[in-house]
């Protein structure tokens, strides 16, 4: 017993790690490189932009047949195969000399991320320790968001020594030197079939082992779940996109807009860790509603903070400890109340209406400013969103055998 929970720690770790080099290496990478390739290839922010959002497409459109894959017992090739992806990608990034080029690495990339990000290590996560799976994707999340405090200063040192293309082929090496021994050894002994698992989920024995995916598409909780996780991932990612600007039309000196939004990645972190630190002394059903009540709560003062400092700090504090708390609520929404045995088939299936809501909101919020209201109008229609998806988790919870099941 001993040894299997020191194996099960040391996995942890280690996909930990595999985390925080592909998001910042990936992820976070673009926007170091957006000045640098501009310049390089003579394009304009919009076109350079444009690659990005053909990344988050493209990671949408691989998520479902990667979840399947997974779900199958295939996770140890996925996530492997995902990391010589995204090494390929890096290389060919590093050589790119024309727009289209451009756009082809990125969707190639996407598809790496795919097969390599926090979707698909939660899959493995749930399918691995079924028992404990929301404390496993916990302790995932620490090191993946700290990505942007270890890897930005890193790419910006390596850019200034050696150049945006030759960063881009040490990111490949870290992908092909670590990363990759880490998914394939690390995962040798993957489950066969999810449903081989002793599936359980919040305490309530899964005794159908057969459970059929293709009817759970149809249930009231899982398009409760589904519609909390696009309303909940458009809010998140539009204020996070317009940040800066929202801040700074709040009437803050320039000194705090930096500091405080450069702060939020350490406050998401420090949310998680309260979450770790305390989850077992609470009732799961009632915190994921405490969690999602913080982002419309915070929008509320943001919008009455104008002339008030200390309301823009009460945000900030909010919205930094809801999003780190959402990433583990939606990481766990479909296998706490939908089914576990289908866990990552189900997310692949979102995995698109997802994408297009990360790529579409920053957009939405865009539009919906103006001159003489800023961001008034856009802040409203984002805590209406964040009402949403509150509710809507409340309706998962309510439609869901496993939480009307589970002990308290």
């Amino acid at each position: 017993m001993k040894g299997q929970s020191k194996k099960r720690e040391s996995l942890i770790l280690w996909m930990s790690v595999a985390q925080l080099i592909s998001w910042g290496s990936v992820f976070y990478m673009f926007s170091l490189i957006l000045g640098p390739v501009e310049q390089a290839l003579h394009m304009g922010r919009a076109q350079v932009s444009l690659a990005f959002g053909l990344s988050l497409l493209m990671e949408g459109l691989m998520a479902y047949p990667i979840g399947r894959l997974i779900d199958r017992g295939h996770e140890r090739w996925v996530m492997a195969s995902g990391s010589i992806v995204l090494a390929i990608g890096l290389i060919g990034h590093s050589a790119v000399d024309s727009v289209w080029q451009l756009y082809g690495v990125w969707m190639w990339l996407g598809m790496g991320c795919s097969m390599t990000l926090y979707t698909p290590a939660f899959a493995v996560l749930t399918r691995r320790f079924p028992l404990d799976f929301r404390r496993a994707i916990i302790v995932i999340t620490f090191l993946g968001g700290l990505a942007s405090t270890v890897f930005l200063p890193l790419m910006a040192w390596l850019i200034a020594q050696v150049g945006w293309r030759n960063t881009l082929l040490v990111l490949a090496s870290f992908q092909v030197f670590i990363c990759l021994p880490i998914h394939f050894f690390g995962l040798a002994d993957a489950p066969k079939r999810s449903s081989d698992a002793n599936m359980t989920t919040l305490g309530q024995q899964n005794t159908d082992r057969s459970e059929p995916f293709a009817p759970l598409l149809r249930t009231p909780v899982f398009w409760f779940a589904t519609v909390f996780s696009l309303c909940s991932m458009g809010v998140t990612v539009a204020l996070a996109a317009h940040m800066v600007s929202v801040l700074q039309e709040r009437g803050l000196p320039t000194i705090w807009v930096v500091t405080i939004t450069a702060s939020i990645g350490a406050v998401q972190v420090l949310g998680r860790l309260v979450l770790w630190l305390f989850e077992r002394r609470l009732n799961i059903h009632q915190s994921n509603r405490h969690i999602a009540l913080m982002l419309p709560i915070g929008l509320l003062l943001l919008i009455f903070s104008e002339g008030r400092p200390w309301l823009v700090l009460a945000f900030v504090l909010l919205f930094g400890l809801g999003n780190g708390m959402l990433t583990i609520v939606k990481g766990t929404l479909m296998a706490s109340y939908v089914s576990q045995a289908h866990v990552a088939s189900l997310n692949g299936v979102v995995g698109l209406p997802i994408a297009i809501a990360r790529a579409a909101s920053p957009l939405m919020l865009g539009v919906l400013w103006s001159p003489s209201k800023g961001y008034s109008t856009g802040l409203w229609v984002l805590l209406a969103m964040s009402v949403g998806a509150g509710a809507a988790l409340i309706g998962a919870q309510k439609t869901s055998r496993m939480a009307l099941n589970a002990p308290p």
